[in-house]
């Protein structure tokens, strides 16, 4: 019976064995629709075209007002982003002390004009008496010494004046100019101090650049040039004019500063944005030609901090490629590594594309 039932279980594995042997593999096929999709060339600017630098508005007229003199503020008449007038006053600061020195001042020249008069009027009338030949010479002199002192005292009472009066301005702080208030950095009952900012003021009507340019490249600045400028925020476009170009890194970390006059600006662009600056260089013979990658930033993948392109594999298939991008001007992207030079890049699809995805290029 047991020899049986081993037959049988034989029979049984040899025959599951042969129908699994007896059965045809088949393969997978991907039926899925391929994704339109549009490409483009790697664009190579092997021309030295421009030269790109960072930068940051500002106003032309800007100021940081303070004091020489220490006292407590007692107002504060103005708020950040008001505007105000050329003389308004901005911070009174307190000036007992000043306003007792004024009046010894004031004490001072009544008693220098009293002298001064008296003396007058004695020299006045020896210079008649001399003329008469009824005073001696040496009366003569000595009312002469006693006027002039007499002119000098009163000259001195009233520059003492004018210095008190300078140092009232101090105490009152006035606008210099019309503008608008950007800052305030003290408040009632704060201690001023010689050469602290209490309010920044610019007038925000003229707007210039600061652009940190590299040694490599500010030999091809030239003063006058005409600049374009892409503002990072809203990716306003504006021109420009280079207005200064400095000779010298050494406080700049051997960066060079370059300043750029703006013509017209919209009411969306303000102080303090960070721009991105193309100037335009001269090509001359001698001059060592650069090879830089642009891409247009739509075409731009990103996933957190790591940006990407489609590029076009083999078998028409989408395979996302990192990149490490440099600076941008407008909607181009300078690529630094991630693309070589004879890739092509998808710039649009007519779906959603994924890596492996099969594509057909339009």
């Amino acid at each position: 019976m047991k020899n049986f039932k081993y037959i049988i279980t034989i029979i049984t594995l040899s025959f599951l064995i042969y129908s699994c042997g007896s059965k045809e593999t088949k393969s997978v096929v991907d039926n899925s629709t391929p994704i339109p999709v549009k490409v483009n060339a790697l664009h190579k600017d092997s021309t030295n075209r421009f030269v790109a630098a960072s930068g940051k508005i500002e106003a032309e007229k800007s100021a940081n007002l303070s004091t020489r003199m220490m006292g407590y503020v007692t107002k504060v008449n103005v708020k950040m982003g008001q505007k105000v007038s050329k003389g308004r006053l901005l911070v009174s600061i307190n000036n007992t002390d000043l306003l007792a020195k004024k009046a010894q001042v004031n004490a001072s020249i009544l008693q220098a004009e009293a002298g001064y008069k008296s003396a007058k009027k004695d020299y006045d009338r020896y210079v008649k008496l001399f003329e008469q030949q009824s005073a001696s010479q040496k009366e003569l002199d000595d009312m002469t010494s006693r006027f002039e002192m007499a002119k000098a005292g009163l000259v001195g009472a009233n520059e003492m004046r004018n210095e008190i009066n300078a140092q009232f301005l101090y105490a009152n702080i006035t606008a210099p100019f019309s503008g608008v208030v950007t800052n305030t950095f003290v408040k009632e009952g704060d201690m001023a101090n010689p050469g602290m900012p209490l309010v920044s003021l610019e007038a925000p009507t003229k707007l210039q650049v600061t652009a940190m340019v590299s040694e490599t490249d500010i030999h091809n600045i030239k003063k006058g040039m005409l600049v374009n400028v892409l503002v990072k925020s809203s990716h306003t476009e504006l021109t420009g004019k280079v207005s200064e170009v400095s000779s010298s890194g050494k406080n700049t970390g051997g960066q060079y500063l370059v300043k750029i006059n703006l013509d017209k600006t919209e009411k969306k662009v303000l102080s303090g944005m960070f721009v991105s600056v193309q100037f335009p260089v001269e090509k001359t013979v001698d001059s060592k030609k650069t090879t830089t990658v642009y891409i247009p930033s739509s075409a731009l993948v990103e996933q957190g901090q790591l940006t990407g392109v489609y590029t076009v594999g083999n078998g028409n298939m989408a395979m996302l490629r990192w990149l490490r991008i440099g600076k941008t001007f407008g909607d181009q992207v300078e690529i630094l590594s991630g693309l070589s030079s004879d890739e092509q890049y998808i710039i649009s699809a007519d779906g959603k594309l994924f890596n492996g995805a099969k594509i057909s290029i339009q």
